[in-house]
């Protein structure tokens, strides 16, 4: 699913303009500076209102990672129609 992974980049750029796209395909909450709590609400409210989807909080604490939220969402998102 490409255009789930662009979409995600744009969420994550959106949250952490500085992270240039390879380094958020690589983006982990230990390895991002700036990447806290706050950032954390921020980002899955992008992502969420990017991809309608409720993210349920018992997996938020599992989303700490472009990888782990790319994985999620494509499991969960439904498959948009261009």
């Amino acid at each position: 699913m490409v255009e789930t992974k662009q979409l995600l980049v744009r969420c994550f750029s959106a949250v952490f303009p500085s992270l240039s796209p390879d380094q958020i395909v690589e983006a982990d909450a230990s390895n991002v500076t700036g990447w806290d709590s706050v950032a954390s609400v921020t980002l899955f409210a992008t992502i969420e209102e990017e991809f309608v989807v409720e993210i349920d909080i018992q997996d938020m604490k599992d989303l700490l990672s472009f990888e782990r939220m790319l994985a999620y969402l494509e499991r969960k998102a439904p498959i948009r129609e261009t």
